[in-house]
């Protein structure tokens, strides 16, 4: 479960990470009205479930409430890498003399959390991870002793922090894995952690990311839920025992097994195609199932084919082949679909789609080279 800017800060707030000022708004006259109580000088940052937002446009500094209004009223509507802006963050401005970037993650290779920290935080901290790995400083926790001062010390020291904000820094890092253990969360993260010019610390940005499968201890945040439309399908999907994850192709992908699922990923992308998504309907998948998992990946607008590769064991392909005809005579579906079958009952599976007028193919190769000449026209 992802948090918006908004909700991480107030968490911060609880736990005496400093913030900038601000609220919530969801028109201009709003954001206007927001930014004369608080002097005039504002940013306005657009609430979505993505990063890069200021590279879009979907973050903006405005020095008077006129220009807050106008701002908000551009930024509100607008769309950030396919999602829509509904809401703004209308934040106090601060005068910022540099610019750092703290976070705490579990680290699978070490199964421990890790706090990592640079001196180099902003919009580039993405750059400096790809091209220089060595300015990101990162140590492990102990989950029993949990984040020691001299740990965050450590850090202060190693991405030359000077010594007069060590002991603001360290307060700040106590509580930031505070904030990541009592929450449950797998990422909680400042970007960026600011000294202002004023000689202070506060956190501009705030990002946090919890574990599903420890949400039923926290309702309160439950009922904060925000979903935009890939995290709804995949809620959608655990429902009815789907495994769904959205990418960025366009051919729509359902298999029955995670392994045949990422090998079908891989045999699309040998053929220059890309995956819509994951989808794997798992063993024993009825027709309803097969139905529910067809109109998940038909959600997704960027699906331009479908791409089905069954091999039954448990799963029985005639099921499949009923379950793609139902949605079939139930949908107007406007992409083609490519089925490949192999296994129990495959050749019945065949008949009844070749009745339907569904194209099928022998091998998993040929599925996927139909599939992408369908995705070129």
């Amino acid at each position: 479960m992802k948090l918006q800017e908004y909700q991480t800060k107030n968490i911060f707030a609880k736990h005496s990470i400093p913030i900038p000022k601000g609220r919530l708004a969801f028109s201009a006259s709003e954001a206007k009205h927001i930014a004369q109580e608080l002097g005039g000088r504002v940013v306005i940052k657009a609430q979505v479930l993505i990063g890069g937002r200021g590279k879009a446009g979907g973050i903006r500094l405005a020095k008077s409430a006129e220009e807050a209004e106008n701002l908000a009223t551009k930024i509100l509507g607008m769309e950030i890498r396919g999602y829509h802006v509904h809401k703004i963050l209308v934040d106090e401005g601060i005068n910022i003399s540099r610019e750092i970037y703290l976070g705490i993650i579990n680290d699978r290779s070490t199964q421990c959390p890790v706090i990592l920290a640079s001196g180099v935080g902003g919009g580039d901290i993405e750059d400096v991870v790809r091209y220089s790995p060595e300015k990101i400083v990162k140590l492990s926790i102990d989950p029993l002793l949990g984040l020691q001062d001299f740990q965050v010390r450590d850090l202060a020291n190693r991405i030359d922090i000077p010594k007069v904000h060590w002991r603001s820094f360290v307060s700040i890092g106590k509580e930031l894995w505070r904030v990541f253990t009592e929450n449950d969360a797998t990422l909680v993260e400042i970007n960026p952690l600011v000294i202002t010019t004023e000689g202070g610390l506060m956190a501009l940005d705030g990002k946090m990311v919890l574990d599903d499968n420890a949400l039923f201890r926290h309702p309160e945040l439950v009922q904060q839920q925000e979903m935009d439309n890939d995290e709804q399908s995949e809620l959608e999907a655990k429902k009815f025992g789907l495994s769904y994850i959205k990418l960025d192709g366009n051919i729509g992908c359902m298999v029955n097994g995670a392994g045949l699922a990422l090998a079908t990923m891989d045999i699309i992308q040998l053929n220059n195609g890309n995956a819509a998504n994951f989808l794997d309907i798992g063993g024993g998948a009825n027709a309803e199932k097969v139905a529910t998992a067809f109109k998940i990946i038909l959600s997704d607008p960027s699906v331009q084919v479908v791409l089905i590769n069954i091999f039954g064991g448990i799963t029985r392909c005639d099921e499949v082949a009923k379950g793609i005809i139902e949605v079939m005579q139930e949908t107007n579906i406007p992409v083609p679909i490519v089925v490949r079958l192999a296994g129990t009952n495959a050749d019945e599976g065949i008949r009844l789609l070749k009745d339907a007028d569904v194209i099928t193919a022998e091998t998993l190769n040929e599925a996927a080279q139909k599939a992408v000449s369908y995705t070129r026209g």
